[in-house]
């Protein structure tokens, strides 16, 4: 299979069908596949060679839906880019991809001299939007007016679909590579499970470049859907596009189940069609959980458990799980049971399974598991020793099935449904002229199921103040990833050996679980 069979099968069964509602713009199949044909046919006459790297940077909308669609249509490979990203984060990616060509919308312009300044690489820059290009960059309508359309070269199986960049232990984001095959046996075994709804009128309100919003556009394409987009979250938005469009199914992050169902004027909005809320990306409060469901009696609930390597899911908690007469009551706080697509283990340190009930590093095989790291055989070859994925994440199996997640072996933080890794957050502390040491742990946070929270101690004689050291890490890497809370103290506890104790640090973090939800959106 590959990425574009949805598109060709309802421009056969329903050309008139509508394909994507983006504002007051409506396109159907026949729209949307003539369009995704004179963008691949641009694309090539461009240049792009099969294999090639094309990268997008903008917000949520249906021409992000159509570059999905026509990068691979023309034999090239998708690389959608962290919104959140500074322009160092996003020039490494495009540097260590060879990205040579990128998509840029109106949002995200004034970041281009700062990343062409970091990217010597860049050939071409098309203008996504509807007024006219700037100086230098090509324009997204006019290239799909002067076409040509070209025939699908139906790029797929085993051959590489995108490069999503995800963090690293070391500081530098590592591209994960996952072919057609890995995506659609991730999505088909979503399905088969019975998980996310009918999909029929999807709504898209994570952001695009993020792999479940990917997948979701999959699965919306591979039955044959409506996709309904929103730019970004925002809850009245969303809760005005599904009674107005009669949305069907969405994903979400927990953070933004929760201002949905909390929102003073929810109660003024008809939620009523919903039939399926996939979440996920991080931990959902049992509590937020339960009002959402109570909210939103006509809506089944499924969590998905995974990781980009996993393309993406590994476990899935389905909505019959959710349910109050289920016979596993304890289900709630696990992150479901392996997906039909998915082998899971808990394993010791010698990769030995381990007994129901006993933690360990979780692990996974199957036919969605990662093609390797771009242009990082070593770390390919350690995360995929045995023919088993090893997650990095600590957990154990009760004797249904269930996983149940305990903690993260490699300090990664969960904050909003983004992956911050505490080495990153570090260097960039670490770099302030006042500081002689620090570390960063994930700690719990109402709103955000984690914050980013920093632990410094001071050279002697110098002071910097909370405020100086979120300012300082900004100018290095993205802001949700600088601290949120910072801590000074004189001295961090370490092992005989010198390495910090982080479970002590997580423990003794003050708590800081009221910081203002529009305050942090606004950063």
């Amino acid at each position: 299979m590959y990425l574009t069979q949805g598109l060709h099968r309802a421009v056969q069964q329903n050309p008139d069908g509508i394909a994507t509602i983006f504002g007051d713009r409506v396109r159907s199949f026949a729209e949307q596949a003539d369009r995704v044909a004179r963008l691949a046919g641009a694309l090539r006459r461009l240049g792009v060679e099969p294999g090639d790297r094309v990268a997008y940077l903008g917000l949520n909308s249906d021409r992000y839906i159509e570059y999905l669609l026509a990068v691979p249509w023309a034999d090239a490979v998708l690389n959608p880019v962290n919104i959140r990203w500074s322009p160092a984060e996003i020039g490494y990616s495009l540097n260590d991809s060879q990205t040579r060509m990128l998509l840029v919308d109106d949002t995200f312009i004034a970041l281009l001299p700062a990343i062409r300044d970091r990217c010597v690489g860049l050939e071409t820059l098309i203008h996504v939007g509807d007024a006219g290009p700037p100086p230098e960059m090509l324009g997204y309508e006019a290239l799909i007016a002067e076409g040509p359309a070209v025939d699908d070269v139906r790029r797929g199986g085993d051959a590489l679909a995108a490069l999503f960049y995800t963090g690293g232990t070391t500081g530098f984001p590592k591209g994960v590579m996952l072919s057609h095959a890995n995506l659609l046996t991730s999505e088909l075994g979503s399905m088969a499970a019975g998980a996310f709804g009918s999909w029929e009128r999807f709504l898209h309100a994570a952001p695009m470049f993020h792999l479940a919003s990917v997948a979701a556009v999959i699965g919306v394409s591979i039955i044959g859907g409506t996709h309904i987009i929103v730019p970004q979250f925002d809850p009245i938005a969303v809760l005005a596009a599904i009674e107005q469009h009669r949305v069907t199914d969405t994903v979400l992050i927990p953070i933004m189940i929760q201002l949905l169902i909390d929102h003073p004027r929810r109660a003024e909005y008809d939620l009523s069609s919903l039939q399926g809320i996939g979440y996920g990306g991080s931990p959902i409060a049992v509590p937020v959980l339960e009002r959402a469901r109570e909210a939103l009696p006509g809506a089944g609930f499924t969590q998905a458990y995974g990781m980009t390597e996993l393309g993406p899911v590994a476990t899935l908690l389905v909505p019959a799980d959710h349910e109050a007469n289920s016979s596993y009551p304890d289900r709630l706080g696990s992150g479901g049971r392996a997906a039909p697509h998915a082998e899971v283990r808990i394993v010791d340190s010698e990769d030995r399974e381990l007994p129901r009930g006993q933690v360990g590093e979780i692990v996974v095989r199957g036919g969605h598991v990662m093609l390797g790291y771009w242009g990082k055989p070593e770390q390919t070859a350690a995360a995929l020793r045995g023919g088993w994925m090893h997650t990095g994440d600590a957990g154990r199996m009760d004797a249904h099935g269930y996983v149940y997640v305990v903690d993260r072996i490699k300090d990664m933080i969960i904050t909003g449904g983004e992956n911050v890794y505490s080495t990153e957050v570090e260097n960039a502390v670490a770099s302030h002229p006042a500081v002689a040491n620090c570390a960063v742990v994930g700690v719990p946070d109402e709103q955000w199921g984690e914050r980013v929270h920093a632990v410094v101690v001071c050279k002697p004689g110098a002071q910097v103040s909370e405020a100086e050291i979120r300012a300082h890490t900004k100018t290095l890497i993205a802001g949700y990833k600088a601290p949120r809370t910072v801590e000074f103290v004189e001295t961090l506890p370490v092992t005989p050996t010198g390495k910090v104790l982080k479970r002590e640090l997580r423990g003794t973090a003050p708590d800081h679980n009221r910081v203002p939800v529009n305050k942090v959106l606004s950063e």
